[in-house]
């Protein structure tokens, strides 16, 4: 008999809450194999959904802040292999009506470490996981778009993406012979802890579209900047 073909796998950085958690509901959705992060050792909506999917969710801990922990989840998977990679965690200043003027050194810091500087280590140190054809994605905004940014405000929170989308184009101009697909993918703006309950889109008009684009991109190497609807953001 022939042997039964495994259900593709996606390692899911930063799926606890908000677009991270409703990614991995998606993609368990579609038959896939969710690998998803959580920080600490609290109970969280990710082991709900494991327990709603028994043999289907598989939860690490890592805070992408820490370098230790990378280095410890990066041992713990070596001999795995996965179709998608793709880093959610991220956040925003305490402030983020400050200027960028107004924000504390300490504030500043913090920012650019978790949203520019983590999930690009993450990448780098992972993709090597990721089978040739598979594809690595991260969570950017439309708010790193430098040449959409005509009204300012949120000044350090689309820096760091701005930032996290530069540092993302080196990597793959350092990988250009690669067959991988890469996405920086911009959720719009989502109804979640982080995005505020002004925001107009709720995750169920956000996620299943935004897994929709990323599903399409796998056989199209190189990097794109995509909206959660397939448009292309200008840079």
């Amino acid at each position: 008999m022939p042997t039964p073909l495994l259900p593709p796998t996606i390692l899911l950085i930063g799926a606890s809450r908000g677009l991270g958690l409703a990614m991995a509901g998606e993609f368990l959705r579609r038959g896939w194999h969710v690998v998803g992060t959580v920080r600490g050792t609290a109970r969280t909506g990710l082991h709900e959904l494991a327990d709603a999917h028994p043999g289907r969710v598989e939860i690490e801990t890592l805070d992408i802040c820490f370098a230790d922990q990378l280095a410890a989840l990066r041992q713990r998977l070596d001999h795995r292999r996965f179709d998608m990679l793709f880093v959610n965690a991220g956040t925003t200043n305490p402030d983020p009506t400050q200027t960028i003027g107004e924000v504390s050194t300490r504030d500043f810091v913090d920012l650019m470490v978790t949203n520019a500087l983590s999930p690009m280590r993450v990448v780098e140190r992972l993709e090597a996981l990721v089978i040739s054809t598979g594809l690595i994605g991260i969570m950017s905004s439309g708010q790193g778009s430098i040449a959409n940014n005509e009204k300012g405000m949120r000044e350090l929170y689309r820096g760091s993406k701005a930032a996290l989308n530069m540092f993302m184009r080196s990597f793959a101009a350092r990988h250009a012979g690669s067959a991988r697909a890469m996405v920086l993918m911009a959720p719009g703006w989502v109804r979640t802890e982080l995005g505020g309950a002004e925001a107009p889109l709720a995750i169920e008009d956000s996620v299943p579209r935004l897994v929709d684009v990323l599903l399409a991109q796998p056989g199209t190497p190189g990097l794109r900047y995509l909206d959660y609807l397939g448009r292309t953001v200008p840079w």
